[in-house]
């Protein structure tokens, strides 16, 4: 596959996950209210509209800073342009590094709209037992957290090729 080919593979997939992204928000907050939920596993899931204007997990949310979404559409682009810059380098398609780097580009796409159209990000996915919840997050954080943990596990697990490798 040419490295023409194998971008065009990464970038398709990040636009992907982004238009994922578009998409389920647009239908949470069209059909749940506010701070309403649909419960789909009793004791442990369910669907939660909440909008967050802080980052991650709801991260500087509470901040007083009027530069708060500015920092964080700031620290997003900053971030995709790096992703894109890596990903433009993958010369090989669906290698564990081009669909890390494609999946986080894709849900800080979906994110860095909301922040820059809105002002905040649509949350809607609540895991919890008992007492205990996990911050409401979205698609795109799902993608970004999966794709941060594929870049780990090749860093700790995956063992580079070598030239000497190679001609055995």
């Amino acid at each position: 596959m040419s490295s023409n080919r194998a971008r065009a593979v990464h970038f398709i997939l990040a636009l992907m996950v982004f238009l994922a992204d578009r998409w389920t928000k647009r239908l949470v907050a069209a059909r749940i209210a506010m701070y309403t939920h649909i419960q789909i596993i009793p004791g442990f899931f369910r669907l939660t509209h909440t909008e967050n204007t802080g980052a991650a997990f709801s991260l500087f949310a509470d901040s007083p800073s009027r530069w708060r979404t500015a920092l964080l559409i700031g620290f997003s682009l900053i971030a995709m342009v790096i992703v894109s810059v890596l990903l433009w380098k993958q010369s090989r398609a669906l290698t564990l590094t081009g669909t890390a780097l494609s999946l986080i580009l894709g849900g800080a796409a979906g994110n860095f709209w909301d922040r820059v159209a809105h002002g905040r990000v649509v949350d809607f996915l609540l895991f919890y037992y008992k007492q205990y919840q996990w911050p409401v997050f979205n698609l795109a954080d799902s993608c970004i957290v999966i794709g941060a943990s594929l870049l780990v596990i090749e860093i700790l697990f995956v063992k580079p090729h070598t030239p000497e490798q190679h001609s055995e």
